[in-house]
C-alpha cells in the first residue's frame, strides 16, 4: 500500500490510524503496542466510548507508546466520530466539574 501511494502521490499527508475498542481495557494498549510494531501509527481512534467505558487507556496508549488519540466514537453513525479533546476527556475521568 505504501509503495502505491508513495507513487500515486508523492509527498502526500497521511495518517496510519488503528482503532481500538474502548471496552477491552488493558488489552487495547496490547493491540495498539502490537500494531505500533509493524506500522508507522500516527494516531489511534477509540470506539464504544458511549457505554461504559471510561477511556482510560488513552492515557496509557499516550504515555507509553506516545501515539496521540485523534477520534473517539461515541456511537454506531458515522457522525458520532468526534475528534477527541484531551482537555475534555481529563475532565469527564474525573468527573471534574468547573
Amino acid at each position: 500500500m505504501n509503495r502505491i501511494i508513495d507513487r500515486e502521490f508523492p509527498g502526500v499527508h497521511r495518517e496510519n490510524l488503528v482503532v481500538l475498542d474502548g471496552t477491552t481495557g488493558q488489552n487495547a494498549l496490547v493491540q495498539a503496542r502490537e500494531f505500533a510494531e509493524t506500522a508507522d501509527l500516527t494516531g489511534i481512534i477509540l470506539t464504544k466510548m458511549d457505554g461504559t467505558a471510561k477511556g482510560g487507556i488513552a492515557v496509557a496508549i499516550q504515555s507509553e507508546l506516545h501515539i496521540p488519540v485523534k477520534y473517539i466514537g461515541i456511537g454506531e453513525s458515522i457522525d458520532d466520530l468526534q475528534k477527541f479533546d484531551a482537555d475534555q476527556f481529563v475532565k469527564a475521568l474525573f468527573d471534574v466539574k468547573e
